[in-house]
């Protein structure tokens, strides 16, 4: 995949797997690149040379800008929508599949389905600049996907504002009150700092003890696969609607 059209790379080193996404637009997240960076994860957490995975995206401005809004516009049929949707679907439930306790990076803003990465990650380290949106009801569909990530991880109220209040940002004291970011910095040299120590004492603990540390933490989700489709599907549909493409045709005439 070109550089024009975003990159997913996996790094190893000390039974670290670094899994680093860029897109030049925000780290948006086209269709292609969101399954690539879905089976990224799953090599990942089958490669035995890896004990414990980060996920971060390249930059210094957003960590992730949600959906590709070029990808989006172009969308005529429900198949095709649904089939956009389920990228993001796959990587939360690649995520939640791994075997590894997962590492989450956010250096930046990040909007809808960075939220749902951010909220996925076991750990979520962030700079204090990352502030968080879940704008999807602004574009007439809704955050239905990344919903169950983020409600997990920030209850149900908290999600609740979020969804409605979808045009403004909540800052990272908000994200690490309501438990989305375990620990916010201040600098980018204390984030990456915490990142790589956490990430190093982790690769030198019990993968096993780990595995099923994991699967402790994440049971109830067992469910997700249906789920996500499901969800997939309510926004394949939406995003068909006229509100849809004149609030996205006008966003891109701004911008």
């Amino acid at each position: 995949m070109s550089e024009q059209n975003g990159t997913v790379n996996l790094t190893i080193e000390n039974h670290i797997g670094t899994i680093e996404f860029y897109h030049p637009k925000g780290n948006s997240l086209p269709g292609k690149l969101l399954r690539e960076l879905a089976q990224t994860i799953t090599d990942a957490g089958e490669n035995d040379e890896i004990r414990v995975v980060i996920i971060k995206s390249r930059g210094e401005g957003a960590f992730c800008a949600g959906a590709s809004f070029d990808e989006l516009i172009a969308i005529e049929d429900y198949e095709t929508g649904k089939e956009f949707f389920m990228g993001f679907a796959l990587v939360l439930n690649a995520m939640r599949t791994c075997p590894k306790l997962i590492i989450v990076r956010v250096h930046g803003k990040t909007v809808g389905g960075g939220v749902g990465i951010a909220s996925a990650g076991d750990y979520t380290f962030a700079h204090a600049d990352a502030a968080v949106k879940l704008s999807e009801l602004a574009l007439g569909i809704g955050p239905f996907v990344v919903g169950p990530a983020v409600e997990r991880k920030v209850g149900t109220s908290a999600f609740s504002a979020m969804s409605i209040d979808a045009a403004n940002w909540y800052g990272s004291d908000f994200a690490e009150e309501k438990g989305m970011f375990n620990k916010v910095f201040d600098t980018t040299e204390e984030l990456d700092e915490a990142v790589q120590n956490l990430g190093q004492q982790l690769a030198k603990s019990s993968p096993e003890a780990m595995k099923n540390l994991k699967a402790v933490l994440w049971k109830g989700t067992g469910d997700w696969d249906l789920l996500l489709e499901q969800r997939a599907e309510i926004s394949g549909r939406l995003v068909l609607s006229d509100f849809t493409k004149n609030f996205i045709k006008k966003f891109k005439e701004k911008s």
